[in-house]
């Protein structure tokens, strides 16, 4: 199948824009590839201390070996997606000694839990932590003594965090190694109908807690396809997982395997090989793209619309929303994962999972096949599936036809025409919207406007009962600069309640929502910011706002509006407690919203 012609189109043009940066990028990682490791340049003594504590592996460094292997892991137990992640140095160094190498934890790099700290001050820090796991990321490898390297994250900031440090080492081989999603649990359906119930008072908070104790109750990434899974996802279509591991639930023999093999996997493509695959070569322009196919095709987080573009400036690549929006256009929406249907991870990835949509893309010309990735070469290795056999892991061509039709669908008859996410233009500025999970009837709404400046005083409103007819809620004083931009989910209960009542409803905020936003259509990410003095700062309660995610427009249709002066906001409270004091250069210097809100430069 020949290539489709937005996607040629819109990949001519990211490498078009994208020429003198990653040039320059591409220039030093083939400088940086020139020096190579500095173990044997090391001093006496810097050989010692790095070799110090390796026990049996310690002759093997300072004589020879075929390979040093770096681990940068996010592990925590408190996040129960990367409490797994404790036994795989273990299993890590076994699995290269075995292949005559050897390996060390470079390094450990913060992660926070989105789903702990959603309404709380702690989510200021959260869309920070992703540069915090950057430059620790960089910290870790910083020594130079490694061949090759492994990264151990998979939640919201931490994968794209890793990425963008990964490929300050780019001329290094990396390949990432998941821990899989918990079994399944309460169904996520059920779980947001208690949360409903409880935002309208009709229970209390000890049957909510045995609700959510009941959806998240074990080891791995929440099942919802939320911005964790979202990145599992873009590892796979980017080519930097192994083909189907991404799904594999922890605790499995099969998991194991697969952490093992990723391990080896690594080690062989070091420069020290026939091999060599270095982490620039693979995140190119096409892969990139390949990404933002994956990210439409699934019906991904809003979340990633920042981080991709962040990931891409890491390489010296330079994405934009329009970009996004086009692909959006020509790529069909092949699955139905929660919140955009009823299915979680585990359902997805019994129906045919990864290996079938890519496989449905490749043959309708919907992405790269040329790409390189850790698995080799070309992206037809990722329609494969790992099993175990007697002989140990082992790839074979996975499902040809969706196993359910109900969660995934061919190419040629998808859920719908286009994919999941829009870009919205207007006299508010550009935002983006995820429409996947929004009914036809609710992606046009046009009604007053209803402005505050925090979602605490949204929820009070609501609570109030003020909020009881149309209304575009406008929260406002949420971007990078003015408090991190944290997640507003916490507003999604009491809005889903409002559009159940039968009353026309839609947010429009310069902050972020969750991978897991759904059916209330929610532009966000608005730029420019309110605390810049965008438009969004000049609307006032009564407003008509009309947000069309049809024709993809964003405005306000009060004549004069745009006139008034920009409102101003008390962000003290947001300056301290709870580390916020700790990020204010962040808030200084950080980008918008359609630069990747990252406080690096290209």
């Amino acid at each position: 199948m020949s290539l489709n012609s937005t996607l040629a189109a819109v990949t001519d043009r990211i490498i078009a824009r994208s020429e003198t940066t990653r040039a320059a990028y591409l220039e030093r990682m083939r400088a940086a590839r020139g020096k190579g490791p500095a173990r044997a340049h090391l001093s006496c003594s810097g050989q010692a201390h790095a070799y110090a504590a390796t026990g049996p592996d310690q002759q093997t460094l300072a004589e020879a070996s075929k390979g040093h292997l770096g681990i940068v892991s996010a592990y925590n137990d408190m996040l129960s997606a990367h409490q797994p992640f404790e036994t795989y140095p273990v299993l890590i160094r076994d699995a290269v000694r075995k292949a005559g190498g050897t390996a060390q934890v470079a390094g450990g790099v913060p992660a926070m839990c989105d789903g702990v700290t959603q309404g709380e001050a702690g989510m200021e820090l959260s869309l920070f932590s992703r540069d915090t796991i950057a430059m620790a990321t960089g910290v870790a490898m910083s020594h130079n003594v490694f061949d090759a390297a492994v990264y151990l994250g998979v939640c919201d900031k931490i994968v794209p965090g890793l990425v963008i440090g990964a490929q300050a080492f780019g001329h290094i081989p990396a390949v990432f190694l998941p821990a899989g999603p918990m079994t399944s649990g309460l169904a996520n359906d059920e779980k947001a109908h208690i949360r409903q119930k409880f935002a309208a008072g009709e229970i209390g908070r000890e049957e909510l807690l045995k609700a959510e104790m009941a959806a998240y109750h074990g080891p791995g990434t929440c099942t919802f396809y939320g911005t964790a899974n979202t990145n599992q996802m873009l590892m796979e279509f980017m080519g930097l997982h192994l083909p189907g591991s991404s799904f594999v639930n922890p605790g499995t023999p099969l998991r194991e395997a697969l952490t093992v093999e990723g391990a080896k996997r690594a080690l062989s493509l070091s420069a020290l090989g026939n091999n060599y695959t270095p982490v620039c070569d693979v995140l190119d322009e096409k892969a990139f793209a390949n990404g933002i196919v994956g990210l439409m095709a699934t019906g991904g987080s809003t979340n990633l619309l920042i981080h991709l573009i962040a990931m891409a400036r890491a390489g010296g690549i330079l994405l934009d929303w329009q970009d996004f929006a086009e692909l959006s256009d020509a790529v069909p929406l092949l699955a139905r994962v929660y919140p955009n249907g009823l299915a979680d991870v585990n359902h997805f990835h019994a129906a045919g999972g990864l290996g079938y949509m890519i496989g449905e893309l490749l043959q309708a010309g919907l992405l790269h096949p040329d790409t390189r990735t850790v698995a080799g070469e070309g992206l037809e290795l990722y329609t494969q599936e790992p099993f175990l056999t007697e002989d140990g892991l082992t790839f074979r061509p996975g499902t040809g036809q969706s196993l359910n039709d109900a969660i995934l669908r061919p190419a040629d008859a998808p859920f719908q025409k286009s994919g999941g996410l829009k870009r919205l233009t207007g006299n508010l500025g550009t935002a983006v919207i995820k429409v996947s999970a929004v009914a036809k009837e609710h992606r046009v709404v046009q009604a007053p406007a209803r402005v505050f400046h925090d979602q605490e005083e949204a929820k009070t409103a609501f609570k109030a009962g003020e909020l009881t007819g149309d209304v575009i809620v406008v929260v406002r004083f949420q971007g990078p600069k003015a408090n991190g931009m944290p997640e507003l989910h916490s507003l999604t209960p009491f809005l889903g309640i409002m559009q159940g009542r039968g009353q026309k409803v839609a947010l429009v905020t310069d902050g972020r929502m969750s991978g897991a936003s759904g059916k209330v259509p929610a532009a966000i990410h608005v730029v420019p910011e309110a605390l810049d003095g965008g438009p969004v700062s000049r609307i006032q309660d009564g407003d008509l706002v009309r947000l069309d995610a049809v024709k993809g427009t964003l405005e306000v249709l009060t004549e004069g509006a745009l006139e008034r002066e920009p409102a101003t906001a008390d962000l003290s409270a947001h300056q301290h407690g709870t580390g916020r004091e700790l990020f204010s250069l962040f808030r200084r210097s950080v980008a918008s919203a359609d630069e990747g809100a990252s406080v690096f430069g290209v």
